[in-house]
């Protein structure tokens, strides 16, 4: 009952925020169209087009800030979350929206499709971002005022038993007495029968034993029961879940089953069968579609513009050199799927035949080959691998959903097959044409270094890091920076 409140309460928060949006897109046009020049005629003179030349925007608007919001876990309970981490998010969300929408529209011409015209507003983009960000925020601090101010009044509390006496329970109610505004309320813990609790602090009521809970259950107003105890103590507890389960009590427990691993743990449900599921990626639905649209978009834009010069460059390499153009290559995608990546050829043919004689001249540690005065590489080749413009073939194999914008990149079967076993980890998420490591001095770093990268990526993924990643590209393919 109480997780399909929270569900509706988030669809409703949710509705809202996008009524917000489409009022920050309203809103942005009124400054621009009236409330600036009426402030600043000399700067942004009149007229503006009409409103109605941007509605048809509107539905694309709701449809990006709407995705953003899903994949941002704005929804999930606020009750631990800081104000700070939730205004981050939302700036976040504004950013990336304004940067989607204006990159979509300027690279898919919209304004043209829609006004006729490529005067679209640049301002009018920027004030979008900005109002929505004003009053997502604004929405979000009422929220927590209200909700504060609802819990401090002593409604909307839950009551928590807390069953071990362990110091990790004892801090973890700390922690909860520390936020009251969390909407918990400790009722007191209860021990094992045969743990010594001389040293149990005073300022925590000691309700009894475990054999008591029954008693507790009915003598006080118990919301939630929540287990701090060790794996072996819960093997013993199963007539004790049963019991709270039959009376509607919900139960938590505080997992630490592996203090040592960084992973995301989640409950799932196969068939009826409850799954605990440990992940070192991400694996958020609604924010793994978001990048995956965000790929097909950028990609196939980026395609349509780069024919030109991917014609360009395949007969300037049929007049200077003649053979192939394209070089293909086996390469290990998401946890290790194979599949053919494309680039433009920079060598010679037949250079992969001659590799092993030049091995010891390779200039990388670990199981990579690179040098950076490769005599296979063709004078064009060298140019064309200075400004990353050789991978411009492999943005058919992110439209083929082979590799992603942004990821690690794709290594040889050859070098996964030499891999540690903590290297093989940054097979867990698609691969990309770009990373942290090309944006941080690329062959410039030593192979151990490029793995970090590589992990530090997956466990820190998020739309927004992509979109940093992207910009920081830019300036490091136009300069050939760390290029070989």
């Amino acid at each position: 009952m109480l997780k399909e409140q929270s569900r509706l309460i988030a669809t409703c928060v949710f509705l809202v925020d996008l009524l917000l949006v489409a009022t920050a897109f309203l809103g942005a046009w009124w400054l621009r169209a009236a409330g600036l020049p009426s402030v600043f005629p000399d700067a942004f003179p009149a007229p503006f087009y009409p409103l109605a030349t941007y509605l048809p925007l509107l539905p694309f608007v709701i449809l990006v800030w709407g995705a953003l919001l899903l994949g941002s876990d704005t929804y999930r309970s606020h009750r631990t979350v800081p104000l700070v981490e939730e205004s981050k998010g939302i700036l976040k969300v504004s950013a990336l929206g304004v940067a989607i929408f204006a990159l979509t529209i300027f690279l898919l011409r919209l304004d043209e499709m829609v006004l006729g015209t490529d005067e679209l507003s640049r301002l009018w983009i920027f004030l979008v971002g900005a109002l929505s960000f004003v009053f997502l925020l604004t929405e979000k601090l009422a929220l927590r005022i209200l909700s504060r101010y609802v819990r401090y009044r002593g409604f909307n509390y839950r009551t928590v038993l807390i069953v071990g006496t362990s110091p990790g329970a004892i801090d973890l109610a700390d922690s909860i007495q520390q936020h009251r505004f969390w909407g918990f309320k400790i009722l007191g813990f209860v021990s094992h029968p045969t743990a010594t609790t001389e040293w149990f602090p005073s300022r925590y009521p000691l309700l009894g034993t475990i054999d008591d809970i029954p008693n507790l259950v009915d003598d006080l107003v118990v919301d939630d029961v929540l287990f701090c105890v060790s794996r072996r103590e819960l093997d013993r507890m199963e007539d004790l879940f049963l019991a709270l389960h039959e009376q509607g009590i919900r139960t938590r427990f505080a997992l630490n089953l592996f203090p040592h691993v960084k992973t995301q743990t989640r409950m799932e449900e196969l068939d009826g069968v409850p799954l605990l599921t440990f992940s070192t990626a991400p694996e958020s639905p609604t924010a793994l579609s978001f990048k995956r649209l965000m790929d097909v978009i950028l990609a196939s834009s980026l395609i349509v513009l780069s024919l030109p010069v991917i014609a360009g460059i395949a007969l300037l390499i049929k007049l200077t050199e003649g053979g192939r153009v394209l070089y293909t290559q086996t390469r290990c995608g998401l946890n290790g799927r194979r599949f053919t990546m494309y680039k433009i050829r920079t060598m010679v043919e037949g250079a992969e035949n001659h590799q092993g004689d030049l091995l010891h001249l390779n200039e990388m540690d670990g199981p990579v080959f690179k040098l950076r005065q490769d005599p296979r590489v063709t004078n064009l080749g060298r140019f064309l691998r200075r400004f990353s413009l050789d991978e411009l073939p492999q943005l058919f194999n992110v439209l083929r959903g082979d590799m992603s914008l942004v990821g690690p990149r794709p290594p040889i079967p050859d070098e996964v097959a030499r891999y540690q076993r903590w290297q093989r980890r940054r097979l867990s998420m698609k691969p990309g044409l770009t990373c942290l490591w090309q944006v941080s001095g690329r062959n410039q770093l030593d192979f151990d270094r490029w793995m970090e990268l590589d992990l530090q990526y997956i466990d820190s993924w998020s739309p927004w890091l992509d979109l940093k990643i992207l910009l920081k590209t830019v300036p490091a393919v136009l300069t050939g920076r760390g290029a070989s």
